[in-house]
């Protein structure tokens, strides 16, 4: 018997096909969105905030959290609300973490409306507004 457009082969090739689809959309899925302070938002004294959370490379930072404003972003996380007039957010290096200081190239942000996604290994921020790292404006996380 011949086979046609309807064959058993061409039908195992669009489940496999639909299996793979559904393993890569379920990896994305797995990313976090956090809330960097949770109620306190983005705010002094947050080397402690990380402690107890599992981070992984794709997770997302959204520091205080628009639902407490009005809305999100149409992403399925918030977005990162600050007064850039006094703070921003600064992705550094271990250096800049621990001497509060801003390394040329660093990635600064002051949209006030900023998402940082993970990446593997260690990720260090700071406010570099005057004297706020120094004041505990800060955190440093570990990524799986």
């Amino acid at each position: 018997m011949a086979q046609g457009r309807g064959s058993a082969g061409g039908q195992v090739t669009v489940v496999l096909g639909v299996a793979v689809l559904c393993l890569l959309l379920a990896r994305v899925a797995e990313a976090a969105t956090y809330t960097v302070g949770d109620t306190r938002g983005w705010s002094f004294n947050m080397d402690s905030w990380p402690r107890g959370k599992r981070f992984r490379a794709g997770d997302v930072l959204v520091p205080l959290a628009s639902f407490f404003l009005g809305g999100g972003d149409g992403r399925g996380g918030a977005v990162f609300k600050y007064n850039r007039s006094v703070h921003n957010v600064v992705a550094v290096n271990a250096a800049g973490y621990n001497g509060c200081s801003t390394p040329r190239g660093s990635r600064v942000l002051t949209s006030g409306k900023d998402r940082v996604t993970l990446a593997r290994g260690r990720n260090y921020f700071i406010c570099n507004s005057v004297g706020h790292c120094q004041s505990g404006m800060k955190m440093a996380i570990v990524a799986a």
